[in-house]
Order: C-alpha cells, then structure tokens, then sequence
C-alpha cells in the first residue's frame, strides 16, 4: 500500500511540476508578444521572430493543460448520462473510462516517442535562433507519462463517484469566511 501512496504522492509532485511549467510557457510567450509590440511602438518595424518563437510555446503549454485537467478531473466526462445508470453500471462504465484513458496515454507514449524520434527539423525563428523540433516533439510521450501517472489516483479522477448531496451541503454549511474543502 505504501507504494500506491508513494505513486499518488509523485503524482502531485509532478502534477505541480506540470502547472509551473505551464505558467512558465505561458509567461515566456507574454513576454515575447510584449516585447515585439513595445519595439513596434518604439521603432516602428516590426521584429520577425517574435510570433515564431512565441508559437513553439504552444505544444506545451496544450498537452501540460491536458495532463493537469486529467489530474483534477476536469476532463470530457458524460456524467449525467453515467450517473442515470445502476451502480454496478456507473463502476463498469467508469472502469471502461479508466482503460481508455490508459490506452490513450500509452498510445501517445508510443507514438510520441516515434515522433520524438523522427523530430529532425530544424525550426528556423531567425537567422540566429534555430530550435532543433525534437524540443516540442518530446512534450507528447512526456504528457503521456504524466497521464499514466495520474492514474494511479483511479476512481478519484472521475466524477461518477462524487455525492452531489454532500458536497452541496458542505458548501452551504461553510461560513463565508472560510473556504470550501
């Protein structure tokens, strides 16, 4: 047991990682935009690496934000539809739903790293900046990794299993000056 709370813990850990990273892009790519509109305004020419560089960002900044919507289970989910069955239904279809979030992280672990691999491009951002592809084509088994990771949480990433009638008492029974769990 004490390895599937060191997993869940790693888990977190990485989950945190992925949320800083994701700023971080996310900040990087503000910061480039900014810079090309203040030299705009400054010099009046434009800079003509500024978009290039600032899209490499994107990869990472939508498959980090799929690992971490996945981590707090805001993911597509047909919860009404899962929550109208019996309950040894809504455990069979969640089980089904796990499986597949595991078969979609493992293929993307698979055929990612063959991407990765195969990544030999050269992004040209200027005559100075060349950025090998590799550097976003390993964002997708990576975001894979972390997907299986998160698994190990189970049941917890998905709502079938959250009483609505507890949680809605929990909020209205919060004092305004406290936050809710």
């Amino acid at each position: 047991m004490t390895l599937l709370v060191s997993l869940r813990r790693l888990s977190d850990g990485v989950n945190h990682l992925a949320v800083v990273l994701c700023v971080a892009c996310i900040l990087a790519m503000l910061g480039i935009s900014f810079t090309a509109f203040l030299y705009k305004l400054l010099t009046g020419s434009t800079l003509s690496w500024t978009y290039s560089l600032a899209r490499l960002f994107l990869p990472w900044i939508g498959f980090l934000s799929m690992t971490i919507s996945l981590r707090y289970g805001e993911h597509v989910a047909m919860t009404l539809l899962v929550r109208s069955l019996p309950r040894p239904l809504v455990q069979l279809a969640a089980g089904a739903c796990l499986a597949v979030m595991a078969l979609f992280a493992a293929m993307l672990v698979w055929y990612g790293w063959g991407f990765f691999q195969n990544a030999t491009q050269i992004y040209m951002v200027s005559d100075r900046i060349q950025i090998p592809s590799q550097v976003t084509a390993i964002v997708v088994p990576l975001s894979g990794l972390i997907m299986l990771l998160h698994l190990v949480h189970g049941f917890a990433l998905l709502e079938h299993f959250i009483d609505d009638e507890a949680a809605i008492h929990d909020l209205i029974e919060t004092p305004d000056s406290e936050t809710p769990r």
